[in-house]
């Protein structure tokens, strides 16, 4: 029971194969249709699955915002993604219940791919770490050591099949995520990382829901989806993830219509994405079978 209730937290981190994306600041407001800047619009790319396209938005965006952290993660969240692309480890089915993906195999990654994403994500540690030194309350470098430690960890969970060091990096994302919300309580992209492990953990038996606590990991199911919503509603870019992530809830709580209904929206705005489409597909064929 402990190897399986373990696997679906391990599984929950990296549900869809989506890494958490992010603008350079967090607004309240929803996203816009037309974004108004270049790393906006890199990672709505991102979730439309232009890799490329994405990749010339945040190259041309850090150019104009050199020390700024946020364009390196950028570029490591377009290398990330097309690699899960490459390897076909974003195809929903692949989640379908724990032993799929508890026995997943171990990907190959790219080599070019892969010292991308190292170089880019030390470089935007290092810019981050530079400016807390001389701001703590520096909400990009905040946001950057969290979407950093939070692509660490989809990378050790999917291509590397690393769970362990999965689980460390989902924890170090918290805990900057925490910091973040400390230092500015409206960036509501910040709720996502929180949220996710929360409604998680709570979704555990209790012994492991314990033992994941001591371990400094919170576990609340509620709260977990109370964060989700609150990201959905009024974060930046990471509003569609967190759209996705409660459509994931929703199908574990057996409510298949307000999963349809948010699938619905993430089809109509990113139409290029086959992955809802296909994701609907299933629900359907499942509320056939029954």
């Amino acid at each position: 029971m402990r190897g399986v209730t373990t696997t679906r937290f391990y599984r929950g981190i990296a549900l869809l194969g989506f890494v958490i994306s992010v603008t350079s600041s967090v607004w309240s407001a929803p996203v816009p249709e037309v974004p108004p800047s270049g790393l906006d619009r890199g990672f709505q790319r991102l979730y439309d699955l232009d890799f490329s396209g994405a990749q010339r938005e945040f190259e041309t965006w850090e150019k104009l915002n050199p020390q700024n952290p946020m364009g390196p993660v950028g570029e490591a969240a377009s290398s990330l993604f097309a690699e899960f692309n490459r390897l076909g480890v974003l195809e929903a089915q692949f989640y379908e219940n724990d032993s799929s993906f508890a026995s997943r195999k171990k990907y190959e990654p790219d080599p070019q791919q892969r010292t991308h994403f190292e170089q880019r994500l030390a470089s935007a540690e290092t810019f981050a770490k530079s400016s807390l030194t001389r701001d703590p309350h520096d909400k990009d470098a905040l946001l950057a050591m969290t979407l950093s430690n939070g692509l660490r960890s989809d990378y050790a969970a999917l291509i590397e099949k690393r769970n362990l060091a999965s689980l460390h990096y989902a924890r170090e994302a918290s805990g900057w995520a925490e910091q973040l919300l400390a230092a500015d309580p409206t960036c509501y992209d910040a709720h996502l990382a929180g949220g996710i492990t929360k409604y998680l953990v709570g979704s555990m038996a209790a012994p492991i829901r314990w033992l994941l606590k001591m371990g400094g990991v919170p576990a609340d199911k509620a709260g977990g989806i109370k964060d989700l919503q609150t990201t959905a509603a009024h974060g930046r870019l990471l509003a569609p993830f967190a759209r996705i992530l409660l459509a994931i809830a929703y199908v574990r709580e057996k409510d298949a219509p307000r999963a349809r209904e948010v699938l619905n929206s993430l089809q109509s705005d990113f139409p290029n994405n086959p992955l809802f489409g296909r994701e609907l597909a299933r629900l359907d064929k499942l509320a056939d079978a029954k």
